[in-house]
Order: structure tokens, then C-alpha cells, then sequence
């Protein structure tokens, strides 16, 4: 433990925005509660946390490590090489920075960072968001000393006594969309007086979800509709062309959205895929949503995240298969049916889940103080 007086913690893990958000809303959080803690993020080498840490303003280190090809097994031999480094080079980095306690929220960087915390006997915790474990944080909870989770049942995965029931973080309080809709239309360069879809892949996009809408973009611009569109980085120019070509102005393309507030609050209908991240957004926003779950997930998770909630009738669900058949017209659909946005609307609300990042902070600074 370090000795210098103030706590020191490493949070590990990014690779998506689904992992990195909550992570920099953990770490806000714990300098909240205490302003004179060190934290250091450890994140994975070219991935989006190396970019989106520091803009929060924190100090990062990217570890060489990659993910694991099941469909093309002769690439893991440099995989297996960069892990090992990153092993090494996550020992140095706990033993230089001596840490009182290492978060992990998921992604490559987390196994090697808290691997190594466990053999150097730093306690740490585990931020798992999704209602399944994957396998590393199945393994990596035998020496966890806290899991915080956001859904029931957790014991099947890990041990019952070190589960504490949280919630997942968000990136920031959606209480006052209503207050920010003036200023949101304003900022998208979107028209007053006209309903906006907001349209959500994740922060590296959705194929199926763009692909549908780019196909579509006759029926989008001749709607009474305005479309706020996230394409993710890699779809971005591609469909920025097509737009442009179309010469519309109801369509406003983004390659990714940093106020995030503001994109919930001009949206009168939104269209996401599921990942428990952006399902804890979605209920904390409150807005009518048609939730399209990517079929390329582990154990097929966001299906399971939409269908509880259209369960309650507090989201709509198209399965990817049927996204170009059915996304448009359903969209359009119901931004025109005032009833139904309303009762999604009242539906969602009741299951948001409010201060999970102060709670995980609580537990994170506790750890810390042993």
C-alpha cells in the first residue's frame, strides 16, 4: 500500500465507448468524493480510450495487448506475444504508480492489469455491466475483492458475497434534457418545430443500422422527419458522401457525438443497438426508443438487454434481420404516434437506475482505505 498519504487507484480496461464512459464517470465520481486522489487509466494501444481519457483529463497508459481471433486462429501468435508484454509492462506500471486498489470495467487492458494487481496482492474490483460474464471476468473474480454488477442473478458467474448490486454509470446527468432542447437543436444546426430521430450504432458504429439508412435516404429526406445520425468513425465519410450527394438538409451526419446530452435532448424518438451501457443511458434519458440488438455479441446479450425492456413496454425491438424491412417506417411511425411515445417514455423512466458511479466510487475508495 502506498504510504504517501493521499490513495492512489488505476482503472484498467476501454477498447469501446460502452467501457470507456464508464470508466471516466467511476473515476469523476471518486474525485468527487475525495478531490485529492491520483488515478491512472491503463488502456490498450490504439484503441479510442487513449483519446477520450485525456480529453477528460486524465493521465493514460496503452498496453500492447490485442483480442483473440476464434474464426483465424494463426493470427493469435503475435496476440499471444503482445500479451505477455503487456503483462510485464503492467507489473511495471502497478509497481511505479503503486496503487491502493485497481478498477477494471472491461475490455483488453483489464485482464493483464488486474491479473497482475492479484499476484501483487492490490485488491481490486471488477465493473461488470452486461447480465453474462465473460470468461476473464469469470476467472479474474476468484481474486476480486468486490464485483459490482447492474442486474440480478449475478451468482451464477461469481461469487455471491463479494456481489454488490450497483448499477451501471452513465457519462452524466439526463435530468434536464427538457431545459436543453433549445440549445441542443441549436448546436446540430437542426430546425425547431420538427421531430428529430436520433440514430445510435455505438461509438465504432452499427453496419446493419447504417447500412439500412443509407439505402433509405430517399424516405429519409422526404419525411417530415430531421435525422441525427452517430455513424461511428468508420462509416463516417462514406455515408457523409452519400448524404451530400442526396443534397439534403433534414440529414446532420456525425462520425461520433461528444455531448451526448445535447443529442438526447433534440431527439423526440432514438434508434440504438443494446449494450447494457447504453440501455442505463436510454432509461436515464427517458425517450421513446427502438432498440436494433447487434447479432455479434457474446451469448447474444443485447437481445436479452432489449427484450427487457420491450418486456415492459418501455422500448421497441426490431431484430437486426429486420432492420431494412422494418426500421424506417417503424421510426416514422411512431414519432407520429404522440400516445405510444408518451407510454414508452413513462415505461423506461421507471426503470433507470440513478448514481451507480458514486455508489461504485464508495466501493472503490473503501477498498482503498483497507
Amino acid at each position: 500500500m502506498n504510504l504517501q498519504g493521499h490513495k492512489r487507484v488505476i482503472i484498467s480496461g476501454g477498447g469501446t465507448g460502452g467501457h470507456i464512459f464508464p470508466a471516466i464517470s467511476i473515476a469523476n465520481a471518486i474525485r468527487k468524493e475525495d478531490p485529492s486522489v491520483e488515478i491512472l487509466f491503463v488502456g490498450a494501444e490504439g484503441r479510442m480510450e487513449m483519446e477520450k481519457v485525456p480529453a477528460a483529463g486524465y493521465k493514460i497508459i496503452g498496453l500492447p495487448v490485442a483480442g483473440i481471433s476464434r474464426s483465424h486462429l494463426l493470427t493469435n501468435v503475435p496476440v499471444f506475444f503482445k500479451l505477455l508484454r503487456s503483462l510485464r509492462l503492467a507489473k511495471k506500471v502497478i509497481k511505479d504508480f503503486n496503487p491502493d486498489v485497481v478498477v477494471g470495467v472491461g475490455g483488453y487492458a483489464s485482464g493483464p492489469l488486474l491479473r497482475e494487481a492479484g499476484k501483487l496482492k492490490i485488491p481490486f474490483l471488477i465493473q461488470e455491466q452486461n447480465s453474462y460474464a465473460g470468461v476473464t471476468n469469470k476467472l479474474l473474480s476468484k481474486k476480486a475483492s468486490v464485483i459490482c454488477v447492474a442486474y440480478d442473478g449475478m451468482e451464477k458467474y461469481f461469487p455471491a458475497r463479494k456481489i454488490i448490486k450497483t448499477g451501471n454509470p452513465v457519462r452524466q446527468d439526463f435530468d434536464n434534457l427538457d431545459a436543453l432542447k433549445d440549445e441542443a437543436v441549436s448546436f446540430f444546426g437542426l430546425r425547431k418545430g420538427f421531430p428529430v430521430i436520433l440514430i445510435l450504432g455505438g461509438s465504432l458504429g452499427a453496419g446493419s443500422i447504417n447500412d439500412c439508412l443509407a439505402c433509405e435516404i430517399g424516405l429519409l429526406k422526404d419525411s417530415d422527419c430531421q435525422w441525427l445520425w452517430q455513424t461511428g468513425k468508420f462509416y463516417y465519410e462514406k455515408i457523409l458522401r452519400q448524404v451530400s450527394e442526396s443534397y439534403t438538409d433534414n440529414i446532420s451526419v456525425h462520425g461520433f457525438i461528444d455531448r451526448m446530452d445535447l443529442a438526447f435532448a433534440a431527439a423526440d424518438v432514438i434508434i440504438s443497438r443494446s449494450g447494457a451501457g447504453t440501455i442505463s443511458e436510454l432509461c436515464l434519458a427517458g425517450k421513446p426508443a427502438i432498440l436494433v440488438p447487434s447479432p455479434n455479441v457474446a451469448e447474444d446479450h443485447q437481445t436479452k438487454n432489449a427484450k427487457a425492456l420491450a418486456d415492459k413496454d418501455a422500448a421497441l425491438m426490431i431484430p437486426d434481420t429486420q432492420v431494412c424491412r422494418n426500421l424506417v417506417k417503424e421510426a416514422v411511425r411512431l414519432v407520429a404516434d404522440r400516445n405510444r411515445k408518451e407510454n414508452l417514455s413513462e415505461n423506461i423512466k421507471k426503470l433507470a437506475e440513478r448514481d451507480a458511479a458514486k455508489r461504485i466510487a464508495v466501493e472503490v475508495l473503501k477498498l482503498a482505505g483497507k
